[in-house]
């Protein structure tokens, strides 16, 4: 059994309720995800009795560790399911075969995200593409590229950055050049092939490299009005960002880094440009709201309509921090 630190947080948790249903969340550092704290409040309003544990499995685990988790939720008789951050490819890779189904997004992004525990069958399926397209058309609305002209330029092709090429790449209406760099060959590969499977052969390229002048110079040749993208983990998971200080962001451009907790330096350098460029700057947090709440829809049955979803954001406004601050437009504040 691999060695795994887990956290369970619900006002319910030493009350020896045996009958409170399990969701599990693996990740990174969980007990920092205000996710901890914000279930048994979402829970509340929901009318579940359930509790929350979290799982901390280190990057660059082996297999046997993810295979572990999975059968973890699949031999307690508690458990509902689970949500998977960082980890999203490593368990479809790792332990897809321990799945009774895995759902086309799962097989087409090579990833599960969202775990489904029922009637002795473990199902995995990948949200992703669902809540970039949702955190998107928030952003954006519903004629940003037929308007602006404007690129995307996607650091990170892991499981998130992956899932929002699928997702812009499905669209009537796309973006004519996305652009996504990853430091490791095997995402940028698999990026490639999932394009080709989606019968994509224009408008979409890869590059492979872990240069930050590279970087910056692929954010300052962006024209007007594109989407500059965080989706590497660095700034949470990982110290750092994928660009440099001296980066140019194109004038009008949206910003928006997929972390919403951390150091959060990517958004340090395009919020120090947000008002003499006219910059939209977006942190994760309303990306990490439709994340928890559609796995949660899916694990415990709740049809998550926009009205739900209002609700649910109301009340986890309080737990936003420094992370929470907001989108700038233009030097101003909106939600994000």
């Amino acid at each position: 059994m691999p060695n795994w630190q887990t956290i369970s947080t619900t006002p319910q948790q030493d009350t020896g309720n045996v009958a409170q249903e399990a969701l599990y969340f693996i990740g990174v550092t969980t007990s920092g995800s205000s996710i901890m704290t914000l279930f048994p409040a979402w829970a509340r309003h929901l009318g579940l009795d359930a509790r929350i544990t979290g799982i901390d499995v280190p990057l660059g685990a082996g297999p046997a560790v993810y295979r572990a988790c999975v059968e973890a939720i699949a031999a307690d008789p508690a458990a509902r399911g689970g949500l998977v951050t960082t980890h999203k490819a490593a368990v479809y890779e790792a332990a897809g075969d321990l799945f009774s189904e895995l759902d086309p997004y799962a097989g087409l992004c090579r990833e599960v995200s969202c775990i489904v525990s029922a009637d002795g069958q473990v199902r995995g399926l990948a949200k992703d593409p669902l809540t970039a397209g949702l955190t998107l058309d928030h952003m954006l609305g519903s004629d940003h590229w037929a308007n602006s002209g404007g690129h995307v330029v996607c650091f990170g092709a892991g499981g998130a950055g992956l899932a929002i090429m699928v997702r812009l790449l499905s669209e009537g209406h796309r973006p004519e050049r996305v652009v996504l760099v990853d430091r490791d060959p095997r995402r940028t590969d698999i990026a490639r092939e999932v394009a080709a499977e989606m019968g994509v052969d224009a408008g979409v390229e890869f590059a492979t490299h872990g240069d930050v002048a590279l970087n910056d110079a692929l954010v300052a040749a962006a024209p007007p009005g594109s989407l500059v993208i965080n989706a590497t983990g660095m700034g949470k998971d990982l110290p750092g960002s994928p660009v440099s200080a001296q980066v140019r962001f194109p004038a009008e451009a949206v910003v928006w880094d997929l972390n919403y907790r951390g150091d959060l330096v990517f958004l340090d350098h395009a919020r120090a440009q947000a008002a003499a460029g006219g910059l939209m700057v977006h942190d994760g947090w309303r990306y990490f709201l439709h994340g928890w709440t559609e796995v949660i829809a899916e694990v415990f049955g709740v049809p998550m309509t926009p009205e739900l979803f209002g609700q649910l954001a109301r009340v986890a406004e309080p737990l936003r921090g420094r992370a929470g601050a907001g989108a700038h437009v233009a030097g101003g504040l909106s939600d994000a």
